[in-house]
């Protein structure tokens, strides 16, 4: 009798069994099934090459983390569309133009460059710099006027090899901001000097594909606000926290980094 007992119940056991598992996963699917038309996000990885002057290197940082790079790591690692944020570095004090374009034969730099989504560039203080040097017995407006042409040409230059290196990589140059005033405080005209070598950059970039131009010299206007180290020149911990935030907004703007959304 027992036999005959195990031989149907036992299989209408593992029925009822089956039935109220399919029944709780109906429940489930019932209960959590995504809203219809949600587009579920895949995060990616987002791989960035910094690279160019002080600014990048981050001169002024009371902790040595890399000025801007690491407020702007921590921006994009928040967003719900990036996995990882990879910001390799390749600021050096003092680099102008001519030595960033040499140092593009880096094939390290290159090797960068290659695996990247982006290249962030800072560049143009020091050329502004040099002017200054080499014209210090009669420093006047002109001077850094008749310098642009050289700058654009140098700066195309710089947009090409990183081009030719990666077709596909987004390029964003970071503008030139105005702490000259202890140095050239001869020259009334610092702001004017400086918005023409901005609006040479802008124009420049502007003729690249997938290329942007972030001005941040609004930024360091801020009479009321003291951004700068203390040798007056590079940004301190704040200055370099809003250089990062204006920098996030215009790699976003637009997709520009085409990030899942």
């Amino acid at each position: 009798m027992v036999s005959k007992v195990k031989k149907w119940f036992i299989p209408l056991i593992a029925a009822v069994s089956l039935a109220m598992s399919g029944c709780s996963i109906g429940i489930h699917n019932l209960l959590f099934k995504p809203a219809s038309g949600e587009k579920k996000v895949v995060p990616v990885p987002v791989r960035i090459v910094s690279i160019g002057d002080s600014l990048t290197e981050g001169v002024g940082d009371s902790k040595g983390r890399g000025g801007y790079t690491y407020y702007l790591k921590n921006e994009l690692d928040g967003m719900k569309g990036v996995k990882k944020t990879t910001i390799t570095n390749y600021g050096v004090k003092g680099n102008r133009t001519d030595q960033l374009l040499a140092r593009l034969q880096d094939k390290n730099i290159q090797k960068s460059i290659r695996e990247s989504d982006a290249v962030i560039i800072t560049i143009g203080g020091n050329d502004i710099m040099k002017v200054f040097r080499e014209n210090i017995p009669n420093l006047n407006k002109q001077a850094f006027q008749i310098a642009i042409p050289g700058y654009e040409q140098r700066l195309n230059e710089i947009f090409r090899q990183i081009r030719k290196i990666n077709p596909n990589v987004k390029i964003a140059l970071v503008g030139i901001y105005n702490p000259f005033s202890k140095w050239f405080s001869d020259i009334k005209e610092v702001d004017d000097i400086l918005a023409d070598w901005n609006a040479a950059s802008k124009k420049v970039a502007g003729k690249y594909k997938n290329t942007i131009f972030i001005p941040v010299s609004d930024i360091f206007d801020r009479k009321e606000e003291d951004l700068l180290y203390d040798d007056h020149f590079h940004p301190n911990d704040q200055g370099y926290k809003l250089m990062s935030k204006r920098i996030y907004h215009y790699l976003l703007k637009g997709n520009f980094l085409g990030i899942p959304k």
